[in-house]
């Protein structure tokens, strides 16, 4: 069976888990799994594979307390806006709600109501339409409060789980991380080396200019205030009124967690 495998994967270019299906569909017999193969578009989405997909969509969906979130990518704006592209993709956030994962792998070997699983999905639309189209990631939160929000273009979505408060600012700190993309939801999560690389950067800057020794660690106290308030959401300036900070703006409620996706982003 390994040599059937490996002379399949070989001969067409797939993945061992999409051989191994076809071989077994194929009862063994190697020249019938690859016709398989080719009839659900996987080796010619396999020979586009090292094309890069810097175009796409991210798409969510919401549903009570549970929420997903997929970003599909293409190699083109013009296959993003393609009608079964975009089918495809809103079926995935789907299958991500019903998957219950934010784990990329065991996501592609989940089999949707129609029988494939979505990484075979995703190759057999990508051999149909001629592009490379990669799954690149997928996201799944439960909690009481849950919002999402696309941005008009498709290519930003964020998912957010505030504990109290309304749906409407759980939706309106969605569209906020969307716009100013907040890096840390608390100063905890800043990487101290990070924070001391920076500070040595604004001393050593500030030294440059010719401030005063003594005023030096006061100037870059302060700079390092800006620095967290630039990238800890809580501290951000609300995107719909700058006279408060997302925290001010949620009062008693707290965000337990956000999700950004941007297409061609990491």
């Amino acid at each position: 069976m390994m040599e059937s495998i490996k002379k399949v994967r070989e001969m067409t270019g797939a993945g061992m888990m999409d051989v191994k299906k076809a071989l077994a569909d194929a009862e063994g017999n190697e020249e019938k799994a690859v016709a398989l193969l080719r009839e659900r578009g996987i080796v010619k989405a396999a020979k586009k594979a090292d094309r890069e997909a810097k175009e796409g969509l991210v798409r969510f969906v919401v549903d009570g307390g549970k929420a997903a979130m997929v970003e599909v990518n293409s190699e083109t704006d013009f296959v993003a806006r393609n009608a079964d592209f975009q089918s495809m993709v809103e079926g995935l956030a789907q299958a991500a709600l019903k998957a219950g994962t934010s784990d990329l792998e065991t996501f592609r070997e989940f089999q949707m109501d129609s029988g494939e699983k979505v990484g075979e999905a995703v190759a057999a639309l990508s051999g149909k339409i001629g592009e490379n189209l990669v799954l690149n990631r997928v996201a799944y939160l439960e909690g009481d409060n849950l919002a999402g929000y696309v941005h008009s273009n498709g290519k930003i979505g964020v998912l957010t789980d505030v504990q109290g408060g309304t749906e409407a600012q759980a939706k309106d700190v969605a569209l906020h991380v969307a716009a100013e993309k907040p890096d840390y939801l608390t100063r905890d999560e800043v990487n101290a080396e990070d924070i001391e690389k920076e500070r040595e950067v604004l001393t050593n800057k500030a030294l440059a200019e010719g401030k005063p020794e003594n005023m030096v660690e006061r100037i870059v106290g302060g700079q390092i205030g800006k620095f967290y308030e630039e990238r800890v959401l809580p501290e951000q300036k609300f995107v719909k009124d700058n006279s408060l900070t997302v925290e001010k703006y949620l009062g008693e409620a707290k965000v337990n967690k956000f999700v950004r996706f941007e297409v061609g982003s990491k």
